[in-house]
């Protein structure tokens, strides 16, 4: 899949990609050549889950830091 294709899909559809890479990778009818290429688009889908999972962990802090604790409501 293409860089740019990829960093269109959302957090779900890159893992789903993720995973049917591991499900092929675990399968023993690939040669080392197809492996190491599998293997290498593994990685570009993980980046972009660990990018995804990152932009949520900070718009969560964001609306975390919008909410009022009871310290500041009295």
């Amino acid at each position: 899949m293409e860089n740019k294709n990829l960093e269109e899909l959302s957090f779900e559809a890159s893992l789903k990609g993720l995973e049917e890479i591991v499900e092929k990778l675990s399968g023993s009818s690939n040669d080392l050549e197809d492996m190491l290429h599998l293997y290498a688009e593994g990685v570009k889908y993980l980046k972009h889950c660990q990018a995804k999972l990152g932009e949520a962990e900070a718009r969560i802090k964001i609306l975390s830091e919008e909410i009022p604790t009871k310290a500041e409501e009295n």
